[in-house]
């Protein structure tokens, strides 16, 4: 007489059950992927029709008196934020040293 334990159908399943759940997670994943692609490349074509189109409608920017350091600022910087030359920087404001710019402090950009 076998005196061992019996093999429920549950048990010999459930290694075929997760490989099948494995299969359908990875379809699930492919399928999403191949299908955000093309909708990635769309929407990047839209950014770049949008942002053409910002960029010819773009009105001249405002000048400000003055700019006031933020952390890491340069004079180049400044001047891309601005449209204002580091040349015209330097000559509107003869105190500042170019290599020693305060955070908080204040530039003329305008006489």
């Amino acid at each position: 007489m076998y005196h061992g334990r019996r093999r429920s159908a549950g048990r010999m399943l459930a290694p075929l059950a997760l490989l099948l759940s494995v299969a359908a997670v990875l379809a699930v994943v492919q399928a999403s992927t191949d299908s955000g692609d093309s909708k990635g490349d769309t929407a990047k074509e839209s950014a770049t029709e949008q942002s053409t189109a910002q960029d010819t409608t773009e009105r001249p920017r405002r000048q400000r008196p003055n700019y006031t350091v933020k952390l890491n600022d340069t004079l180049g910087l400044i001047s891309e934020k601005t449209g204002i030359s580091v040349e015209r920087i330097e000559e509107l404001n003869p105190e500042l040293d170019p290599q020693n710019l305060i955070v908080g402090q204040k530039i003329k950009l305008r006489e």
